[in-house]
């Protein structure tokens, strides 16, 4: 898998503290990207399952799938998540497609069970808002994954 870093520690990609992945590869090139570096698919290192899960164990914190965007890499990132899931931690997903396409496609819904929230939809600069929780622009949701079906997206309650 190509990953740009690993954050361990952060607080802005989902509750709490959480080992932040960033993976390279995004076709989206949503103007006013905080992360453009990351739309090159190239970018950033190799790196295998063994080496995600033991900075994973190291951080020993929940962790988000980020980017780029994750989704270009959903045949791989498969066999991650449930070895992240094994351990025990919750996965939050980044991704510029919207939860009713992720779900619609077999190779991208693969990963939902394996996902505790979804924060779905391409960064809007023109809908830009810092006071969002979680997310760039209002247009983007946090889909949770455990309680939507493949055709009802249900937000997550920020009130965690």
């Amino acid at each position: 898998m190509r990953v740009m870093d690993i954050v361990g520690g952060t607080s802005v990609d989902g509750p709490g503290l959480r080992t932040s992945i960033y993976f390279a590869g995004c076709t989206h090139h949503c103007p006013g990207c905080h992360n453009p570096e990351s739309w090159d698919a190239a970018a950033g290192r190799d790196m295998t399952i063994d080496e995600i899960v033991a900075e994973v164990i190291e951080n020993d914190f929940d962790v988000t799938f980020t980017g780029g965007d994750p989704m270009f890499q959903c045949s791989e990132l498969l066999e991650l998540a449930k070895r992240i899931d094994a351990l025990g931690k919750t996965i939050w997903c980044y991704t510029g497609y919207s939860y009713e396409s992720v779900a619609a496609d077999s190779r991208m819904s693969a990963l939902l069970p394996y996902i505790e929230v979804l924060v779905d939809g391409r960064f809007m600069e023109d809908l830009r808002d810092v006071k969002l929780l979680f997310r760039g622009s209002s247009n983007q949701r946090l889909i949770d994954v455990k309680k939507s079906t493949r055709d009802t997206p249900v937000i997550w309650d920020e009130s965690f």
